[in-house]
């Protein structure tokens, strides 16, 4: 089901609806369908180079990550801190900080402000292997040692591969408690409907903000934008996909 759910989900992102387009115009083409084949080409250059450009891919991501605030003031009765896990690459070459990408280096530094902010907490990393031959939860608390964090505020959950699963496995740890919730902003949306659903009670901690304003209209497609309308794509696909359950 997680692998399907992901294959699925691979087709609807903004590149490969802009590759399906132009293969449809290569059929055309083929066919000799000379007008039809000039409307998909059309449709597939303007697709790609719309959400390439930053207000559009801004405007899309925006509404996502301003669901829930920044917390700037941190709730002192709180004792865990559940991060959220992302992705990285074990290289023993590299620093830790190579290691994990910009986003799981992003979600830590918000959870160890909010840690170095509060008293006897705990620092609970979450995320499987993936590709790799290490779980995520595991390089995290690698880099929180290095840090000097204690490693009996470190809890470690190897085995979740999706948000769903995290969820499970913190209700399961933590059961009625309270807890701060660290992920990217794109996401949080999300994040909080699942752990909702499953009767858990965390308080949103955003950050990894990508779309910090509604974009420029004197500005340039960029590959980075495309990547942020692939992310606003992913998440909306996944609210949606989380509403369905429900009805069904």
């Amino acid at each position: 089901m997680f692998l399907a759910k992901k294959i699925i989900a691979g087709f609807f992102m903004p590149l490969s609806l802009g590759l399906i387009l132009f293969l449809i115009a290569l059929v055309f083409l083929y066919k000799k369908s000379y007008f039809k084949s000039k409307v998909f080409f059309i449709f597939s250059f303007f697709w790609i180079v719309l959400l390439s450009y930053e207000p559009i891919s801004n405007r899309l991501l925006y509404p996502l990550e301003h669901s829930y605030k920044a917390l700037k003031t941190i709730p002192k009765d709180i004792k865990y801190i559940v991060v959220l896990g992302n992705g990285h690459t074990t290289n023993e070459s590299l620093s830790i900080t190579s290691q994990l990408n910009t986003t799981s280096l992003n979600r830590f530094l918000e959870a160890y402000r909010i840690y170095k902010n509060t008293s006897n907490s705990k620092l609970i990393f979450s995320g499987y292997e993936g590709k790799d031959a290490t779980s995520h939860a595991f390089m995290q608390e690698k880099l929180a040692l290095s840090l000097k964090v204690n490693s009996e505020d470190i809890i470690t959950l190897p085995k979740p591969k999706d948000t769903n699963e995290e969820a499970l496995a913190v209700k399961k740890l933590l059961k009625n408690k309270k807890f701060i919730l660290v992920t990217s902003a794109s996401h949080m949306k999300r994040a909080m409907l699942i752990f909702h659903k499953h009767g858990l009670l965390p308080i949103p901690a955003v950050t990894n903000h990508l779309a910090k304003n509604k974009g420029y209209f004197l500005s340039r497609p960029k590959a980075y934008n495309l990547y942020k309308s692939e992310l606003a794509f992913h998440e909306y696909l996944g609210i949606l996909w989380e509403k369905f359950k429900t009805i069904f």
